[in-house]
């Protein structure tokens, strides 16, 4: 090639010189990007999983003035997103010496005397008094019992002529001439859903106690008794969250074993819906696309936070009534991801998305309403945002776009409007962060299930979860919720179903816990 530059004449040799010239610029353009791309997956295989915390840079490096002083300033050293419906911080306090145990737990008094020649006073030779006790208290564990409950139904007859033979009818059970009562049932459904236990697992428990139940068995049990809670799924659904102001929606993989569609285990996904106060609804689907939220959206109106997946697009342009917010977190990861490769730009941005983070701590601290809130992200957190706009349009310039830190700039400049948004609704999240606090037991229990035994199993999956999940957001206790609803439904008016969904499930018994503190 050389020799060929030499003979050319100099117009020639100069035009080949800029096209190797732009060849060579493009290789190490290419190059550079490649070696970020092996730190940044080198990084994920080896380095820290946690977002918390960002490097220390050297004082005068980043080239943005800190935030004005203010109000928040003390609370944003430490910008990891924190849910907001966590414990305040006045209750996460470290506790010093023994809590205390519950009072609603069974006792049982057991007293220690001493002997009766103690109990006698050899100085007077008197019987001693009891002036007083001690008591010292002790947390014993007694194993899970099982229970055979008779149903007696005696017959009655005409003692002359033997007729009209009468005989009580058999009070309504949870599965039809089936032998588990609701008090297993709902252990069945929590050791699966909430404790993560595979039914194989469960199994070997109940022989140790002597009992024998087949996973398969117990499998069914579960089909069952999601087939009967099914109706207070779709209430939670129809009249809670498509009722709720905002929505959060996220998905995570789920693998199902379906023989009638392929020998080999196929993956799913399963969706999380998410409303206030707490409510979770759960969908699978088989495939990412968008039937999924475009079924479970329809005639919604409201806020809609997603984490900018293509997924969420058919939804935002079909249905004119929902708005999307985006997810601070998403943002905030991809800089973090792409710290080892620009530490620097990397650091700047997170910097200022911490002192976001920072305004939101502020105001759950001091629990401020929906319109407080808002104001206080109008006064604060807006000019931050407006910064990090202007910085970040400053350093794409400069970026590569294949780059991990051109990805993370164009994910937020992309998505901007979606990412402020929570600035102009004071019941909004900064993040989707609850979404994905929903999907952990998910994926918690798919480690230990590995997969669903049918597309059947899947669906009943997401029933189920919806129940457990929901109670736990409620703050109450699943399994009280599963025996007493599931004792009680087949007999509860169709009509009336709402009633027996988590919030309204939980209201009377709150009613009377207040009237009876008063």
């Amino acid at each position: 090639m050389w020799w060929n530059v030499a003979a050319a004449s100099g117009a020639e040799a100069q035009a080949v010189l800029d096209e190797l010239s732009n060849e060579i610029d493009r290789l190490n353009k290419e190059n550079a990007a490649l070696r970020q791309r092996v730190q940044l997956l080198t990084h994920r295989l080896f380095g820290r999983r946690s977002e918390k915390g960002v490097p220390v840079i050297e004082q005068g490096v980043l080239p943005l003035e800190p935030a004005a002083a203010g109000p928040v300033q003390a609370a944003t050293t430490d910008e990891s997103p924190r849910d907001e419906t966590a414990e305040p911080a006045s209750l996460r306090r470290r506790h010093h010496g023994r809590r205390r145990l519950p009072d609603d737990l069974p006792r049982e008094r057991i007293e220690v005397v001493p002997p009766a020649s103690a109990r006698h006073c050899t100085t007077c030779d008197t019987a001693k008094v009891r002036i007083g006790s001690d008591i010292t208290e002790e947390l014993d564990y007694v194993p899970a019992s099982f229970v055979i409950r008779e149903y007696v139904r005696p017959k009655y007859a005409c003692g002359r002529c033997q007729q009209g033979v009468v005989q009580a009818v058999l009070p309504a059970r949870p599965i039809k001439k089936g032998r588990p009562g609701p008090g297993l049932l709902a252990h069945v459904v929590i050791s699966k859903y909430a404790d993560h236990l595979p039914l194989y697992r469960l199994e070997q428990i109940f022989e140790r106690h002597g009992v024998q139940v087949t996973r398969r068995t117990l499998s069914e049990w579960n089909g069952a008794v999601a087939d009967l809670l099914e109706p207070i799924v779709r209430a939670i659904h129809r009249e809670q969250v498509r009722q709720s102001p905002w929505i959060q929606c996220d998905d995570t993989t789920l693998d199902v074993q379906d023989p009638s569609r392929a020998p080999e285990i196929r993956t799913g996904h399963l969706w999380v819906y998410r409303g206030e106060p707490g409510e979770v609804v759960y969908d699978f689907t088989w495939s990412r696309n968008r039937d999924g939220p475009l079924k479970m959206l329809a005639g919604y109106r409201g806020y809609l936070q997603v984490d900018a997946a293509p997924a969420y697009d058919d939804v935002f342009a079909q249905y004119n009534g929902i708005i999307e917010v985006g997810c601070m977190a998403h943002a905030r990861r991809y800089f973090k991801e792409a710290m080892p490769t620009a530490a620097v730009p990397c650091a700047q941005a997170l910097a200022i998305i911490g002192q976001l983070y920072g305004i939101e701590r502020a105001a759950s601290d001091g629990h401020l309403d929906a319109p407080a809130r808002q104001c206080l992200r109008q006064k604060q957190a807006r000019p931050m945002l407006e910064k990090l706009h202007a910085y970040l349009q400053e350093q794409q310039a400069a970026a590569l776009p294949k780059s991990p830190l051109g990805a993370a700039i164009g994910y937020a400049l992309r998505n901007w409007v979606a990412l402020t948004r929570y600035t102009e609704d004071g019941r909004l999240k900064i993040d989707n962060n609850g979404a994905e606090q929903a999907l952990r037991p998910i994926v918690l229990g798919r480690k230990n299930w590995l997969f669903a035994g049918s597309e059947a199993a899947a669906h009943r999956t997401a029933i189920l979860c919806s129940l457990v999940q929901t109670c736990k957001h409620l703050q109450i206790n699943p399994f009280v919720y599963l025996r007493d609803v599931i004792e009680r439904v087949s007999t509860h008016p169709a009509r009336l179903v709402l009633e027996l969904t988590p919030r309204e499930w939980k209201r009377p018994r709150l009613d009377s816990g207040a009237q009876t503190a008063a």
